[in-house]
């Protein structure tokens, strides 16, 4: 699959867009083929590979919208739900599709028992390897000429999502990837001065 753009060209152009449609620039096939290169490829902490994913796309994508609403709705204002949250979740809907991140705990469990002197930083580690892959599937789809913004409904949706896909209790869910056509630009990006992120000893000319 030839990338229309070059990596940091990706990486420069993956931004958060809100203004999202179902005209896909890629087929399912292609899209699932995108994240499963993904998942094999992106490192993992210990080669812990504890990432799963779940995929959701046209009307299971769609489903899994209208049950954030039905979990959603009882829990916030009425006059804060109609005039905020049901609209942005509409959006999200009126998107391609969702990719859900999970963590699976029993990789990170077995690499505590193996490794007991780092035993304390394999959850952290595991955080790590789910947001490398967020990340790349993020720039992957970028790359292929879709848009997206990554939304944080966990804890909140998690047992009722997790029972509608038959998606092991266990696992963790740490974000969802809204993905589809651009039907909007993103937001001007505001940039901290690089002299107070970046630090360099011992480059030659």
């Amino acid at each position: 699959m030839a990338a229309q753009k070059s990596f940091l060209d990706a990486v420069k152009d993956r931004r958060t867009i809100y203004q999202l449609n179902k005209e896909a620039p890629k087929s399912d096939k292609e899209i699932v083929d995108i994240v499963n290169q993904i998942v094999l490829h992106v490192p993992s902490s210990f080669n812990s590979q504890s990432t799963r994913v779940v995929v959701l796309l046209n009307q299971e994508h769609e489903k899994f919208w209208e049950l954030t609403k039905e979990v959603l709705k009882p829990q916030v204002p009425e006059e804060q739900y109609k005039s905020g949250t049901e609209p942005k979740l509409n959006g999200f809907k009126g998107a391609y599709g969702t990719i859900l991140f999970f963590e699976d705990p029993q990789p990170v469990e077995d690499l505590r028992k193996a490794f007991p002197i780092y035993a304390h930083h394999f959850g952290d580690w595991s955080e790590h390897t789910s947001a490398m892959h967020q990340f790349a599937a993020w720039t992957a789809l970028e790359a292929e000429g879709f848009g997206a913004n990554l939304q944080h409904y966990n804890p909140i949706v998690d047992q009722k999502i997790q029972s509608e896909w038959n998606v092991p209790q266990q696992w963790k869910l740490r974000a969802q990837l809204v993905f589809g056509g651009k039907a909007g630009e993103a937001g001007e990006k505001q940039f901290k001065p690089l002299e107070e992120r970046v630090f360099v000893h011992g480059a030659k000319n």
